[in-house]
């Protein structure tokens, strides 16, 4: 049977007493007896690896070949396979002899094996939540605590910009992204220089109630829709302001050297290849040019 983590391993004659005894004074030790003609040991083996791999080094699991180490057999009075012992500060402690379910094994170490804390979330990926979920204050304090460690993370530094542009601190903004380097992150990057320069634009923009005035009276208004578009891309609007942009590169797609289209195209930068508006957005836009 092979090793399948640091954690589980064979031990035979000349290595028991270090391997097993040894070791269990500083870890529990499960063994498990077995053979290779044993159907039952072979049905217990993957469980008792999967239980010894949950533990994360806190339980170490040796394996016996009962056909190979007769001498370990009849030094610990072996008599049935499979058998498992749990031994501890050189001792055995407990153990069972043959097939067991799960629950039972695992309220056998209960008093004797310590679960490893469970692992701490990543604070990117907790950042990414916190700011998918509007949360901008507490994503932005996750990720100065990880830039403080790390000030290279590109992937923190250009969320990290992207909260600053939603309180609207977008030179601060601008200069956080300037300092990611590489090309690793290159959609991300572009998106989110995207959204600063939306809202740069949508603050030298009439307000949108204006914009929706000019267009009641002349739905035709090129600039007041082009606008319009810009001011919903600043407040993440994004569905009405691809409509906007679509509607307006079809009705007249020369309109400012081809704004609309280009614009289009920084909005899927934006969003990412992934998601949903920009896979149907992309669709129309296709079918418009051709």
């Amino acid at each position: 049977m092979s090793q399948d983590t640091p954690y589980i391993f064979e031990a035979s004659t000349v290595d028991f007493d270090q391997s097993v005894i040894e070791n269990s004074f500083h870890k529990p030790v499960l063994v498990d007896f077995w053979a290779e003609w044993c159907a039952p040991c072979k049905a217990l083996m993957p469980m008792l690896q999967q239980i010894a791999e949950s533990y994360q080094g806190e339980l170490l699991l040796a394996k016996v070949n009962c056909d190979a180490e007769p001498d370990i057999v009849s030094r610990f009075g072996i008599r049935s396979l499979p058998t498992v012992v749990l031994f501890k500060d050189g001792q055995p402690v407990d153990g069972f002899a043959g097939a067991q379910p799960e629950s039972a094994i695992r309220a056998l170490l209960e008093p004797h094996v310590q679960m490893p804390p469970p692992a701490a979330a990543d604070p990117l990926e907790q950042a990414q939540t916190l700011f998918d979920e509007g949360r901008f204050a507490d994503a932005e304090a996750t990720l100065k605590t990880l830039l403080s460690e790390d000030n290279s993370n590109a992937k923190a530094l250009i969320l990290y910009a992207r909260c600053l542009a939603e309180r609207n601190e977008l030179s601060e903004a601008q200069t956080v992204l300037d300092a990611v380097q590489g090309d690793e992150h290159k959609a991300a990057l572009a998106g989110a220089k995207a959204q600063l320069k939306f809202l740069g634009l949508a603050a030298d923009l009439p307000d949108v109630a204006d914009l929706k005035t000019r267009l009641a009276q002349n739905p035709l208004d090129d600039e007041a829709v082009y606008q319009l578009a810009v001011q919903q891309l600043a407040r993440q609007q994004y569905d009405a302001a691809l409509d906007g942009l679509l509607k307006l590169f079809i009705r007249n797609r020369s309109y400012s050297e081809g704004l609309p289209h280009k614009t289009l195209l920084q909005v899927f930068d934006l969003l990412g290849n992934d998601h949903p508006l920009v896979t149907a957005y992309r669709r129309k836009l296709f079918a418009a040019l051709y």
